[in-house]
């Protein structure tokens, strides 16, 4: 299940952009192997809220794009699909059936400013902060240059096959 909140007061619910933030999330998980029921929550942002959120959870105080929140933890270097299945956790990590695997925090403000700077659409920004922020949730990271290049290819690779390439 995936729940998508809108605090943005100015950005209406606009039903190309859910589709395309459901979609990339579906097709993300499933592509990294998590084959059984799951809950994801996305909550839609301004920039000021998202550099609350920051400054809060991560001592910076600047609006950023995307943040993630996972609720699994991983060995450095690992991701899901290296570590779990549905056996490998107990009744705590559950909601009812479902597996929840975290919360994505999205900038609307920032993915605007992002696919202008980026000469890309707005649905590809989004597409590709969503996957971005999907495989953080997965354990991929990019603290390093080896899990860099893994996690930007990884990227790239989902959001071709979703038929979102660069424009």
């Amino acid at each position: 299940m995936i729940y998508i909140e809108n605090n943005y007061e100015k950005f209406k619910m606009q039903d190309e952009i859910l589709n395309t933030i459901e979609s990339a999330i579906e097709f993300a998980l499933r592509e990294e192997e998590v084959d059984f029921e799951y809950e994801v929550s996305v909550t839609l942002v301004h920039n000021e809220e998202i550099r609350n959120i920051n400054k809060d959870n991560r001592g910076i105080d600047k609006a950023t794009d995307v943040l993630s929140f996972p609720c699994i933890e991983y060995e450095e270097g690992k991701v899901f699909k290296e570590l779990y299945d549905i056996n490998s956790f107990d009744a705590s990590y559950f909601d009812g059936d479902a597996l929840v695997l975290g919360d994505i925090v999205l900038s609307l403000d920032k993915c605007k400013e992002q696919s202008e700077e980026y000469e890309h659409s707005f649905k590809r920004e989004s597409a590709y902060l969503v996957i971005h922020s999907v495989l953080h949730l997965l354990g991929y990271d990019h603290m390093n240059e080896d899990d860099k290049k893994k996690m930007r290819k990884r990227e790239e690779e989902l959001l071709e096959a979703l038929n979102i390439p660069r424009e």
